[in-house]
């Protein structure tokens, strides 16, 4: 009798782990694939810039292409710790969240230039670094968090709030990071197209 309940209580325990979220392999492979290709659209966008070209700002209010780059790779920095010290220790999600429908709010949202946002001081770009310098420092991090949604376990166990009005998962807050670096590369992109943008020497 005594082995018959032990049985039904790891039976129970089975089925609860299986009903509850996990990432999958195919969410995996997709947002590594987002990564990289936010990634390279970073790289395309600031390929062959002349100094003049990565320093033109539009208006004195706006950022140049090297601001925003540098932006860009704080940012990732910022919330790639946020990630690895409070969105994974942080308590688990609702068990009915629709984690698809979350996942492809985050990109829309995030990536979409039409909503301004202001950002805050810790990540206001200040000429830490030279360009090519924010380069290689935005391509180390982008392999660190590559390399991190590739190996990290439970990304679907712990959420946290957002600035979207929703607690996203660890999964979710990666790519935040790549919407992020799209939304910007749509702004390094509108620098490159104003009609005072310097020609190439």
């Amino acid at each position: 009798m005594k082995k018959a309940v032990q049985n039904m209580v790891l039976l129970f325990l089975a089925c609860a782990v299986s009903f509850g979220q996990s990432l999958s392999a195919a969410d995996r492979e997709k947002g590594i694939q987002y990564l990289e290709k936010t990634r390279d659209g970073v790289i395309a966008a600031t390929k062959g810039l002349s100094e003049a070209q990565w320093n033109f700002k539009p208006a004195p209010d706006r950022w140049s292409v090297a601001e925003t780059l540098e932006h860009i790779v704080v940012t990732e920095n910022y919330l790639f710790q946020m990630v690895t010290d409070q969105v994974m220790k942080s308590p688990a999600g609702a068990p009915d969240r629709d984690v698809a429908k979350l996942d492809e709010l985050v990109v829309a949202r995030i990536s979409d230039r039409s909503h301004k946002a202001k950002a805050p001081p810790p990540v206001v770009p200040k000429g830490r670094w030279s360009p090519s310098e924010t380069l290689d420092r935005f391509l180390q991090t982008r392999a660190k968090t590559i390399a991190y949604l590739q190996s990290a376990p439970d990304l679907r166990d712990h959420v946290m709030n957002s600035p979207i009005q929703q607690p996203l998962d660890g999964y979710e807050w990666l790519l935040y990071i790549g919407a992020h670096s799209e939304r910007h590369t749509k702004q390094i992109l509108e620098v490159k197209a104003d009609a005072n943008f310097p020609k190439k020497q």
